[in-house]
């Protein structure tokens, strides 16, 4: 039997609702499976820890999850706290130290869920994004001066280091490279960041040298948007800065049928750290309490997870339940058109799990 300790950090708003079906779901895959059990514990943190206690997590809060195998987190963000705050304070408190530089985003269709994009099915739409996580415009870098006088102001410092696109780099490729089409776009914005995103460009011409049978291709990220939209067939791996993967991210999301089934990983490659999965959704407060919350991007979140610790069997088994239910329109909650709620879709996968998907 082969435990794994996983620490579970719902978060905020709808947050707690998804991670809880999470480990519901999670427990059920070791119940099938036999030969794999999950010890999970619970972390408080978030908006409301941050009322009592003025910060989003303790002092000594990475150090509580260090020896985990895996981070499931929920959401950070709270409509009585300023976002910078709940972000800065818990989630980026998370993946910067824990060095997750990887952030990976797979998008497509699932069955049973309608693009919003005219007759464009998961052979057109099956993407996956690798946003740069630990640097960038993300950094940190900057400050503010002369607040409240004629003289404030303000920078945000986009940093960029060769060590750092380098790996990220690497990673994206190496990734396509495990891809049936072995095809990579690199984003960028190189003709007005005329510094950084130039140096961004030539790293990627540097590192495709060590792939060769990868085919890739360059983007400005403006562009970029409207091939997402106009020519999805023509893209599958794509690597973006922080910034910009962050929003190619969520338009990829809404192509794919709604925000509410995104997945996200924040890997450190070298496992030096644990990894955490997300779903991408945020807190959405104004659904919260409501029980309407879709928990699918928190269970796909959860097959990374499983693929993450070397169970790809597990990891297959809850992928193939999860588009048994997503392909019937009863079970689709309310961002998808549906009525259903998140103890229904939830139920939905675990019976599929426990026998109806052989």
């Amino acid at each position: 039997m082969k435990t794994y300790k996983i620490a579970a950090i719902p978060g905020d708003g709808i947050g707690t609702e998804v991670i809880n079906a999470g480990i519901e779901v999670l427990q059920a895959i070791a119940t099938r499976e036999g030969n794999i059990k999950f010890d999970v514990d619970h972390f408080d943190w978030g908006g409301e820890y941050y009322k009592k206690h003025g910060r989003m997590m303790p002092e000594n809060g990475r150090d509580q999850i260090r020896n985990h195998d895996a981070i499931l987190f929920g959401s950070a963000g709270h409509p009585e706290i300023p976002d910078h705050i709940t972000l800065w304070g818990l989630r980026l408190a998370i993946c910067q130290p824990f060095d997750q530089y990887a952030n990976v985003r797979p998008t497509r269709i699932l069955p049973g869920i309608t693009s919003p994009l005219r007759n464009v099915t998961d052979k057109e739409l099956n993407w996956i994004i690798v946003r740069e996580n630990s640097e960038g415009e993300y950094a940190g870098v900057g400050g503010r001066v002369h607040q409240g006088s004629p003289l404030e102001a303000a920078t945000d410092v986009a940093m960029f280091t060769r060590a750092g696109v380098e790996r990220i780099m690497r990673f994206a490729f190496a990734l396509a490279r495990s891809r049936p089409r072995k095809l990579l776009t690199v984003v960028t914005k190189s003709n007005a960041q005329r510094h950084a995103m130039v140096m961004w460009d030539d790293i990627a011409k540097e590192i495709a040298l060590e792939f060769p049978d990868v085919t890739w291709d360059k983007m400005l990220v403006d562009a970029m948007t409207m091939r997402m939209v106009m020519r999805p067939e023509t893209l599958d791996t794509i690597v973006a800065t922080n910034l910009h993967a962050d929003i190619l991210s969520d338009l990829a999301a809404a192509l794919a049928g709604s925000l509410g089934i995104a997945p996200t990983g924040n890997i450190n490659p070298e496992r030096t750290f644990p990894s955490m999965f997300e779903p991408i959704h945020g807190s959405a407060f104004d659904i919260t309490g409501k029980g309407i919350a879709n928990p699918v991007g928190t269970f796909w979140s959860t097959v990374m997870m499983l693929d993450h610790l070397g169970e790809k069997g597990a990891a297959a088994r809850l992928m193939k339940a999860i588009e048994c239910v997503t392909a019937d329109p009863k079970l689709h909650t309310p961002d998808l058109g549906g009525k259903a709620r998140t103890a229904d879709t939830t139920k939905a996968v675990i019976q599929k799990i426990h026998g109806a998907n052989e």
